[in-house]
């Protein structure tokens, strides 16, 4: 038996075999979890969403996370899916069209960092208040959102993006303590080392990022499948006294200043 066995979740964003959501839809399942997959329908035009929905025998249900009808309909099509309450949800939800344009932070397009903040972080505080005024997820359960360090840090090139998820923190915070207080509900983010996702590799300067960090992290970058595990670990009953947290997963970078490597 898996450590998720008889639990049941909703995977935001699983795009394609390099995404984390993608790799924790897999760690999910191999753990005995039955889960739901969604991303938007543009997503899975382009994506393979689908091919993972029929790897892991898992309804896929487009919606765009910005649009509270549409997590509305989401999760009321899950409670449908599973016969109830289900267990967990991961958040891997994030872009922004200000580092696709290339546009500089000290030159920013402030509509489309409205749209980087709609779409990263404000698409959290939707998702919480829509399964919380659902009553979409058991006691006990946890919902899990994928943060980065330079919410804490600065990172060049991360731009407003570093911004959308210094808002995703305090929104895990502040509608974590309802959801614990209320429901019994653990909300946390865990702050990935750099992982060379779709995602990840739109961003200026990231191969170097990558390996700078992989110098000075004394175990190195932790992988996307290593960061699968460590989700799981925040879906099942082995951490069920964690919230609140944003959690490094980054192979001790997040303490490090300098080392010899990288000098």
């Amino acid at each position: 038996m898996g450590i998720l066995t008889g639990k049941k979740g909703i995977i935001f964003g699983a795009l394609n075999d390099k995404s984390i959501a993608w790799k924790a839809a897999e760690a999910a399942a191999r753990e005995g979890a039955e889960i739901v997959l969604t991303n938007t329908a543009a997503a899975m035009r382009f994506g393979t969403t689908k091919i993972l929905g029929k790897q892991l025998q898992a309804p896929v249900i487009a919606a765009d996370a910005t649009s509270v009808s549409d997590l509305e309909a989401l999760v009321e099509s899950a409670m449908a899916h599973f016969s109830g309450q289900f267990d967990f949800v991961l958040h891997s939800v994030g872009m922004s069209p200000n580092i696709r344009k290339s546009i500089p932070y000290e030159n920013i397009n402030y509509d489309l960092m409205g749209k980087t903040i709609d779409i990263s972080a404000l698409s959290w505080h939707k998702l919480l208040q829509v399964l919380y005024q659902k009553d979409a997820i058991r006691k006990g359960g946890s919902v899990v959102a994928l943060s980065y360090i330079a919410a804490d840090r600065v990172v060049s090139g991360y731009s407003d993006m570093a911004d959308a998820k210094a808002l995703l923190q305090s929104i895990t915070r502040n509608f974590g303590h309802i959801f614990g207080k209320e429901r019994g509900v653990r909300v946390n983010t865990i702050s990935q080392s750099p992982t060379m996702t779709s995602a990840g590799s739109g961003i200026s300067g990231m191969d170097k990022m990558f390996d700078f960090a992989n110098k000075l992290a004394p175990l190195g970058n932790a992988s996307a499948e290593a960061c699968a595990d460590y989700i799981v670990m925040l879906f099942s009953d082995y951490t069920r006294s964690v919230t609140l947290q944003n959690l490094y997963h980054d192979g001790g970078f997040s303490s490090m200043i300098v080392n010899a490597e990288v000098l």
